[in-house]
């Protein structure tokens, strides 16, 4: 699958998960509800694997209790 087709898909995924948040937000009968959040889990399931496999580089982030400090006359 080409970069193209996936960035496609990351967007057809993202495009879904706003229409149910919209969805949502409107007067729904019970199972209507279920329903929707159950393809809002769906979706975002989806687009988080996508993304994994599109964006394999894992970002580390600095461990909490070491927070970076910079002092205002040091130049960068």
């Amino acid at each position: 699958m080409t970069l193209e087709v996936k960035l496609a898909r990351l967007r057809t995924h993202r495009n879904n998960i706003h229409r149910y948040h919209r969805l949502l937000k409107t007067r729904l009968s019970d199972i209507e509800r279920e329903y929707i959040e159950s393809r809002l889990s769906e979706q975002r399931a989806a687009l988080e694997n996508l993304a994994r496999t599109t964006f394999p580089i894992p970002f580390k982030m600095p461990p909490p209790s070491q927070p970076q400090t910079f002092r205002s006359d040091e130049v960068a």
